[in-house]
């Protein structure tokens, strides 16, 4: 193979892990295990050249030459390919290829201005777009399924059978058993009873009507509403926080792609990517069912093993809230710059010129309240307090419009529509952290990071969907995914490592090559210059200069 392949630098990489961390426990008995590096440089390679398949990349390593070289011809199955991508082993590798990467990047001087800029792409999950459930559905046909034992609990009374439990517990999947248990004491009274009938009375024996009552029951209890309490019960565990999943790949979620050719904004199964670079080198990254990024950022920091590499957390708007900007700056201890939501929105002629808007009111320290464009008096009135989806707390105080203004007008100008005294909310330390993001943004060196933010985590993006063509993951479960995703980015940094290498080589050859040359024609023009100083001493002047502008020009 060529010195500068990439070939030999996957090879040098994966061989620089440590032995301890390459290997697991395995069995003793059976057949020797394929060495995980064998493996790891075999996904490695084929991700290099958009090869995603497992039946592929074993058609690939009996095919293609780079690839017989890796494994030293050695003829592996596609299941085995397949079980070591979505293994655990597989995912503690890239987890420590990561850290590897950042250090040996940061030993290179290749991490420029201490910043890590932050982003997050939606990949389609390989699930069925049609194969959605909805935790609303779930919801609401649980609660009816909870009707209908009520229902079933009312006849069971009504059958005189005898149940240890009462109406009000009827909603978890045991009450549902007990019911069963229930109905079968009942049943098997029923038996004795119509064993000891010797002779069948006039009109039908009512124990075996009874009997009928009951199995007709107990069908329903066992064949209707517990299979459906158990489907739904399940179905809520699936969902972990999220408002839907995929029958397909359970943890996928539904929601908006970037790629809608149809533009109808449908919904898809999918994963949020999150991931962290630094000039265009990925240092992290991980995988979220959450559709918004707000609500990923502290756990992808969290998650980042060398994050105390790095001063600044940049991020895009999506990424600006309240609870982000206290945990970067409080927490981790890094500077953020993130712009909020409306920032840029704050900074045009029209918003500034908007009565409505609080920016624009006047703020009296001394009297604790607010005056908008129109004369209008706000007091304090109250502390409020508020919860996020994951128990944030936020403070605000509250300020109510003066029931007595300085006239009629000012007061018809303090009630609503409906009649009510208008009110504001201000959070306080929400305009403090929005105060901070303005000075780091506004400052002039950190302007100059955030503005290579586009530059530099985008460009991640687009050579993983349009040079590699990973538009989509291809394989099933989160582990499975990180997995996929890892490799993904992983073969990319090779690749650019390996480009940055050959064309730092041919610049060199070419800087040789051209100073070669020009010491080259410097020698024979010395050569030339004293072999006519030579002669200049035998020939008359006239004749040296001439034959030396000749020769020369």
């Amino acid at each position: 193979m060529p010195n500068d392949h990439e070939v030999r630098l996957i090879g040098r990489f994966v061989d620089s892990i440590p032995t301890e961390i390459l290997l697991e426990d395995t069995s003793h008995t059976g057949r020797p295990a394929f060495h995980p590096a064998m493996l790891l440089k075999m996904c490695l390679f084929a991700y290099t050249r958009s090869t995603f398949s497992g039946r592929k990349l074993e058609q690939m390593n009996e095919e293609f030459i780079p690839m017989k070289w890796l494994t030293g011809d050695t003829s592996v199955i596609y299941r085995t390919i397949i079980t070591f991508r979505s293994s655990e082993h597989a995912s503690n590798l890239i987890r420590y290829s990561f850290i590897l990467f950042t250090t040996l990047l940061s030993g290179n001087g290749l991490i420029q201005k201490d910043a890590l800029y932050i982003d997050g792409t939606k990949l389609q999950a390989d699930a069925n777009i049609y194969s959605f459930t909805w935790k609303k559905a779930i919801d609401r046909y649980e609660a009816n399924l909870v009707k209908k034992m009520a229902e079933m609990y009312e006849e069971l009374l009504q059958s005189n059978v005898i149940i240890a439990l009462s109406e009000e517990e009827l909603e978890g999947l045991q009450d549902i058993e007990k019911m069963i248990e229930s109905l079968d004491e009942a049943l098997q009274e029923v038996e004795v009873a119509i064993e000891e009938e010797k002779v069948v009375p006039k009109g039908g024996s009512k124990h075996k009507r009874r009997r009928r009552t009951l199995k007709k029951h107990r069908s329903k209890c066992s064949n209707d509403l517990l299979p459906r309490k158990q489907k739904y019960e399940e179905a809520q565990e699936l969902f972990d926080g999220r408002n839907s999943f995929s029958k397909t790949d359970t943890d996928a979620t539904f929601m908006c792609m970037k790629e809608d050719p149809t533009k109808n904004r449908e919904l898809k199964p999918g994963y949020n990517v999150q991931v962290a670079s630094n000039n265009q080198y990925v240092i992290d990254f991980d995988i979220f069912p959450n559709p918004k990024d707000t609500r990923t950022l502290i756990p992808f920091l969290e998650s980042i093993q060398t994050l105390d590499l790095f001063k600044y957390i940049v991020a895009d708007a999506g990424y600006g809230s309240e609870e982000n900007y206290e945990a970067v700056i409080d927490d981790f201890e890094k500077v953020p710059l993130i712009p909020y939501g409306m920032y840029y929105k704050e900074q045009s002629k029209k918003y500034r010129n908007n009565p409505k808007h609080r920016d624009n009111w006047t703020y009296n320290e001394t009297e604790d309240s607010y005056t908008d464009l129109d004369g209008v008096r706000f007091s304090f009135s109250h502390y409020s307090t508020r919860n996020d989806k994951k128990d944030y707390q936020r403070q605000f105080k509250v300020y109510k419009a003066d029931t007595e203004q300085m006239d009629d007008q000012l007061n018809q100008l303090a009630k609503t529509p409906k009649g009510n005294q208008r009110q504001t909310a201000v959070n306080n330390n929400w305009e403090y952290f929005k105060h901070k993001a303005k000075e780091n943004l506004e400052s002039e060196t950190r302007k100059d990071i955030y503005a290579q933010r586009k530059i530099d985590v985008e460009t991640v993006f687009g050579r993983m969907k349009g040079v590699f063509g990973m538009r989509r993951v291809h394989v099933r479960g989160k582990q499975a995914v990180h997995n996929d995703i890892g490799i993904m980015l992983m073969s990319m940094i090779l690749t650019k490592l390996a480009i940055k290498a050959r064309r730092k080589a041919r610049a060199f050859q070419n800087k040789f090559t051209q100073n070669k040359n020009h010491y080259e024609t410097i020698r024979k023009l010395i050569v030339i210059i004293a072999i006519y100083l030579f002669r200049a001493s035998y020939f008359p002047a006239p004749f040296f200069y001439r034959h030396l502008l000749h020769k020369l020009f």
